[in-house]
C-alpha cells in the first residue's frame, strides 16, 4: 500500500517467477531421479554386492590339485597340508597400523601389504588376498592372539605342491609358479585367479587342466570383524584327476645318479610304444623352492648358472650327432644303391679331398674296410666316400624322413627342432653356396647337424622294432580320485624309417658287432655277459682345435672337450629298452656314454640284479 492505495501486481512478473520455481522444483526431481536410476540400475550390482557382504559372503573353495605317480603306482607328487596368513581387504579398518603390526609379526613388508590391500578393495574386496603362505605354527599363534587387534586378518588352510623325491625328473615333472596378470585378463585359466598356481614347466604345464580341478564355492554368514559365524549353502570343489607318468622310478634313479657331477642327459624309451621310460637332465634343480618362493639373488643363479640348469638338455639342448649319425648315412647310401654292404674302401687314416686332409678317429687306419665294418670300427673315410657319393641334400631327405630336423612332438613345451642342413638352407642362412667338402663332414654327423638326445632315441627305437617311428610319451594315464580311467595314451606313429627289411638288417648287424665284435668300438666298455647290446658310439667334435692346444687351467679348456654319445638298444634280439645318452665335454662316446647305457639297460631288464664291471679297457672312438 501507498498513499492509501493497494499496488496493483503485475501478472506476468508473477506468471515469470512461478515458471522459474516449478522449473527448479522438476530439476531437482530430475537430479534426484537421475541419480536413484544411477545406484539402483546401473550400480545396483555393486551395491547388493556391498551389502550383501555386510552379512553373507561367498567364499571359494580350492581344489586339491591332482597327484603324480610313475608307470608303477610309486607317488612322486603330492599335496601338503600348509596354513597361509590371508587379509580381506575391505575388512581392514586401519590399514597403517593393521600393515605395521603384520609386518612385524611376518617379516613382510609394510608398504606391500598396504599396496596389496588398496589394489584389492572394491566390490570384490572380499576375496581373502595371500600375505604369506605356508607360514609356521609360532607364527599361527602369534596371529591369533593378537586377532582382535588385526580385524580383516585371517589364516586359512590350503595345501601346498610337495615335490617328494626333488630333484628326481626336475624337468620331466615341471613344477609351478604364480599365475600372470596377462594369463588372468586373456582368460587362458578360466577357474584360477590372482595368486593362484599354474604349471609352468614340464608335465605340470603339459597336463595343467587335467590336473588343477575346479574350484567350489560356499556361502557364509560372517560377523562385523569378517569371522565366519556359519556356512549356509555349500558346492564342493572337484579335486584334480591323477597322471601316471609312463616313467619308471628306479630306473628314472639310475639316470639321475650316472649324471652326478656332469653336464648332460639320459633318455630310454620302449622301442614298441614310444613310452618314456627315463628322462633325466643334468644338472637339475629343486622344484620345492619354486614353491616356497627364492629370493631374486637365488633366481639370479639359477638363470645365470653356466651349466644351464633350468633347461631340459634331453629335449632342448642340441648338439652334433657325431657318429651316431652314420647309420643315416649308411641307409641313405644303401637306398640310394650308390653303395651295397660289400662296397669296400681303403682306409689309411685319411681321405684326401681337394686341398685338404679329411682324418679318420684312428691315425694308422683301418685298411681295406666294407659297410658293416665301418659301422662297427666307425670308420671316418668310408663315411667320407659315401658323403661324396650322396651330397647333402641326399642324406638330409633321409634324415629328415628319420625324425631328424623336426620337434617329435613330445607333451612337452619348448622342444627344439635341431638342424639337417640342406644346400637351400646354408644358401639362405649363411648366405654362401654348399661346399663340396662340407659332403664329407656332414656324412659323419660333424658340420651343421644338430639334434637332441630324445630325436636319436626316437630314431634307433625305430631301427630297433623294424622301421616304426612312435611319438615318444610321457603319459601313461590320468585317473579320477575314485579311481575311473580318464585317459589312456596309445602308440601313436608318425612315419617309418625310409628304407627296406634288407637296409634295415644291414644296419641292426652293424649295431650289434659293434658292441659284441672285438674291434667295435663299443665292445671293451658295453658288452654285456647278461644280455645282448647293439648301438653306436659317437664323439662329437665341439671346435676345431687339437688336444695339445688346448689352455693348462682344465676348467677354461674343458669347453674344448668333444661330446660323449652313446645311443642303443637291448635285447638286441628283442629290443625292449632304447637308450641316449649325451654328457657334455664328456670325452670320448665308448668310454664315458656308453657304460651308462650298459647300465641303464642292465637296470631296466634284470633289476634285482647287480650291473656287471667293464670287460676291459681298451678301444676308443
Amino acid at each position: 500500500m501507498e498513499n492509501g492505495y493497494i499496488q496493483k501486481i503485475d501478472p506476468d512478473w508473477f506468471r515469470k517467477r512461478l515458471l522459474v520455481a516449478m522449473l527448479l522444483v522438476l530439476l531437482v526431481f530430475v537430479l534426484l531421479g537421475a541419480r536413484l536410476f544411477y545406484l539402483q540400475i546401473i550400480r545396483g550390482e555393486y551395491y547388493r554386492e556391498l551389502s550383501s557382504n555386510n552379512c553373507l559372503r561367498k567364499k571359494r573353495i580350492e581344489p586339491l590339485r591332482g597327484l603324480i605317480y610313475d608307470r608303477n603306482g610309486r607317488l612322486l607328487v603330492d599335496n601338503r597340508p600348509c596354513y597361509n596368513l590371508q587379509v580381506i581387504p575391505n575388512d581392514v579398518r586401519h590399514l597403517e597400523e593393521t600393515a605395521s603390526k603384520l609386518s612385524e609379526f611376518a617379516q613382510v613388508d609394510a608398504k606391500e601389504i598396504e599396496s596389496l590391500v588398496q589394489s584389492n578393495r572394491g566390490p570384490y574386496g572380499y576375496a581373502p588376498v595371500v600375505v604369506k603362505k605356508d607360514i609356521d605354527r609360532d607364527l599361527m599363534a602369534v596371529i591369533l592372539s593378537h586377532s582382535h587387534e588385526l580385524p580383516g586378518v585371517v589364516i586359512a588352510t590350503g595345501a601346498k605342491r610337495n615335490y617328494i623325491y626333488e630333484p628326481l625328473a626336475a624337468h620331466l615333472i615341471g613344477y609351478l609358479g604364480r599365475i600372470s596378470e596377462k594369463e588372468l585378463k586373456a582368460g587362458v585359466y578360466p577357474h584360477k585367479r590372482g595368486n593362484d598356481m599354474v604349471g609352468r614347466f614340464g608335465a605340470e604345464k603339459a597336463f595343467e587342466t587335467q590336473l588343477s580341478g575346479v574350484p567350489g564355492e560356499m556361502i557364509v554368514q560372517v560377523n562385523a570383524t569378517g569371522q565366519v559365524v556359519r556356512v549356509l549353502d555349500k558346492e564342493p570343489a572337484r579335486p584334480g584327476h591323477n597322471l601316471y607318468l609312463t616313467i619308471d622310478f628306479r630306473l628314472q634313479q639310475k639316470a639321475e645318479a650316472l649324471l652326478a657331477g656332469k653336464s648332460g642327459a639320459i633318455v630310454a624309451m620302449d622301442p614298441e610304444n614310444g613310452n618314456v621310460l627315463a628322462m633325466a637332465s643334468s644338472p637339475g634343480f629343486k622344484q620345492n623352492a619354486f614353491i616356497n618362493g627364492m629370493s631374486g639373488k637365488q633366481w639370479q643363479e639359477l638363470i645365470t648358472d653356466p651349466e644351464h640348469p633350468l633347461r631340459n638338455k634331453a629335449i632342448q639342448g642340441q648338439y652334433p650327432p657325431a657318429s651316431t649319425y652314420k647309420i643315416v648315412t649308411a641307409m641313405a647310401a644303401l637306398e640310394e644303391k650308390v653303395m651295397s654292404p660289400a662296397t669296400t674302401f681303403y682306409c689309411p687314416g685319411f681321405l684326401r679331398f681337394g686341398n685338404r686332409a679329411y682324418r679318420c678317429w684312428k691315425d694308422s687306419g683301418h685298411g681295406k674296410i666294407d659297410m658293416i665294418e665301418a659301422i662297427v670300427e666307425s670308420c671316418d673315410v668310408y663315411f667320407y666316400h659315401a658323403g661324396k657319393a650322396l651330397g647333402v641334400d641326399v642324406i638330409a631327405d633321409y634324415a629328415k624322413s628319420s625324425g631328424l630336423g623336426d620337434k617329435t612332438g613330445i607333451d612337452l613345451t619348448n622342444e627344439s627342432k635341431g638342424l639337417i642342413p640342406t644346400s637351400e638352407w646354408k644358401r639362405k642362412t649363411v648366405g654362401s653356396p654348399w661346399q663340396p667338402g662340407e659332403n664329407l663332414s656332414i656324412a659323419i654327423g660333424q658340420g651343421f647337424n644338430l639334434v637332441t638326445p630324445l630325436q636319436m632315441a626316437v630314431l634307433y627305437s625305430a631301427v630297433a622294432n623294424n622301421g616304426t617311428l612312435y611319438k615318444p610319451d610321457i603319459m601313461k594315464s590320468i585317473m579320477s580320485v575314485s579311481g575311473t580311467n580318464v585317459e589312456e595314451s596309445g602308440p601313436e606313429s608318425f612315419g617309418k624309417l625310409p628304407v627296406c627289411r634288407e637296409t634295415l638288417e644291414i644296419i641292426k648287424k652293424g649295431l650289434y658287432d659293434a658292441v659284441n665284435k672285438r674291434k667295435g668300438t663299443a665292445y671293451w666298455h658295453v658288452r654285456s655277459e647278461q644280455t645282448p647290446i647293439s648301438g653306436k658310439t659317437g664323439t662329437a667334435q665341439v671346435i676345431g682345435r687339437r688336444l695339445d692346444d688346448m689352455p693348462e687351467d682344465e676348467e677354461i679348456s674343458r669347453k674344448y672337450f668333444t661330446h660323449a654319445w652313446f645311443i642303443g638298444y637291448a635285447p638286441s634280439n628283442d629290443p625292449e629298452i632304447v637308450v641316449s645318452v649325451l654328457v657334455e665335454h664328456g670325452g670320448g662316446g665308448a668310454s664315458v656314454a656308453g657304460p651308462m647305457a650298459k647300465e641303464m639297460m642292465l637296470t631296466h631288464l634284470n633289476p634285482y640284479e647287480g650291473d656287471d664291471s667293464a670287460i676291459g679297457a681298451d678301444g676308443r672312438e
